[in-house]
C-alpha cells in the first residue's frame, strides 16, 4: 500500500475510536425498553443487512424495512439508529476494500471528504426532524432506493470505463455528487447504489466504487453517528445489535463468500423497500391529519 493510502487508514482508524469512545460515555437507552444486551432479532438484523451491504446490496433500506416489519425502532429514531449502529461494520468494509481494490488515492481522498461534509450538515438538520417529517423524507428515500435496485436489475445503469481515478471536471462533478449523497444517507437512503451509479456515469471501473462507498460511508458515519448520538436521536439496543452481528457478518462475507448471484435478492429488496417506503409515507400523511402531532 502506498504511504498516503496508509495515512488514510491511520485515520480512519483514529475516528473510529473516537466514536466507540463517545459511544461509550454518552450511549444509554433512550426510552423504557431499549436497555440491555441485543436481543437475538437485533442481532439478526445487524447480521444479515451487513453480510448483503458487503457484497454490495447496501444495508440501510433493508433495514429500515426490517425495522419496520418488527417495530424495532421508532421511525423517527431509524435515521441515527442506522447511523450509529451501522458504523463499525462499515469501517471494518472500508479498511478491507481500500486494501484489495487499486483506485487513485487524490480521486479517494476528495470523494471521501465531500460526503464527510454533506453528512455533518445534513446530520445536523436531521437530528432534529420530528417523526413526520422523517417518515416523508425516508419514504421518498426508500422508493428512490426501490427505482436504482431495479435500474441495477435491468441493466440499466450497467456500464462504466476501465479508469480508476477523475481529474479535472469529472472529479468535481464527483464531488458535488458524493456530497450530496452523505447528506441524503443521514436521512435513511444509503450511498451504495448511487454511488456506483455516478461511478460508472463518470467513466470508472465499477469495482473502483468499492473502497470509494464504502471509504465514503466509513467515514461519514463516524461524523453524523456522533451528531445523533449527542442528540440522542436514536436507540441504544438496536444500534448494539447493528454493530455486533455486523461485524462477523462482514468477515465472512469478504473472506469466506466473496460473491453471489446477487440479482434476485436485489428484487426481493426492491419489492420490501418499495412497500415499506409506500406505508412510511402514508404514515406520514394520516398524522398530518392530526394537529396535535410532530
Amino acid at each position: 500500500m502506498s504511504g498516503p493510502l496508509i495515512a488514510l487508514q491511520v485515520t480512519l482508524g483514529l475516528f473510529l475510536v473516537v466514536f466507540l469512545v463517545l459511544w461509550f460515555r454518552l450511549g444509554k437507552p433512550q426510552a423504557e425498553n431499549d436497555g440491555g444486551l441485543p436481543r437475538p432479532g437485533e442481532l439478526g438484523v445487524g447480521f444479515v443487512t451487513n453480510f448483503f451491504d458487503t457484497l454490495g446490496i447496501g444495508s440501510f433500506a433493508p433495514t429500515t424495512a426490517l425495522y419496520r416489519l418488527f417495530r424495532m425502532v421508532p421511525d423517527e429514531r431509524i435515521p441515527g439508529t442506522l447511523n450509529v449502529g451501522h458504523t463499525p461494520a462499515t469501517v471494518v468494509q472500508a479498511f478491507i476494500f481500500t486494501t484489495l481494490i487499486d483506485v487513485e488515492f487524490t480521486t479517494l481522498a476528495v470523494l471521501i471528504a465531500a460526503a464527510v461534509l454533506g453528512a455533518w450538515l445534513g446530520a445536523g438538520v436531521v437530528a432534529g426532524w420530528p417523526r413526520r417529517r422523517i417518515q416523508l423524507g425516508m419514504g421518498i428515500a426508500l422508493l428512490v432506493a426501490a427505482v436504482l435496485f431495479t435500474l441495477t436489475n435491468l441493466g440499466i445503469v450497467a456500464g462504466g470505463g476501465t479508469a480508476t481515478g477523475l481529474s479535472g471536471g469529472l472529479l468535481a462533478a464527483g464531488a458535488v455528487g458524493n456530497f450530496a449523497l452523505g447528506a441524503l444517507m443521514t436521512l435513511g437512503i444509503g450511498l451504495y447504489g448511487p454511488c456506483l451509479i455516478m461511478i460508472s456515469l463518470l467513466g470508472m471501473n465499477p469495482k473502483v466504487a468499492f473502497p470509494i462507498m464504502m471509504g465514503s460511508c466509513a467515514f461519514l458515519m463516524v461524523v453524523a453517528g456522533i451528531r445523533f448520538l449527542r442528540a440522542g436521536a436514536y436507540r441504544q439496543r438496536p444500534s448494539l445489535g447493528l454493530t455486533l452481528g455486523g461485524i462477523p457478518a462482514v468477515l465472512i462475507a469478504a473472506f469466506v463468500v466473496k460473491s453471489l448471484d446477487l440479482e434476485n435478492v436485489r428484487w426481493l429488496v426492491a419489492a420490501v423497500v418499495t412497500y415499506t417506503g409506500v406505508t412510511m409515507l402514508w404514515s406520514a400523511t394520516r398524522r398530518a391529519a392530526s394537529p396535535t402531532e410532530n
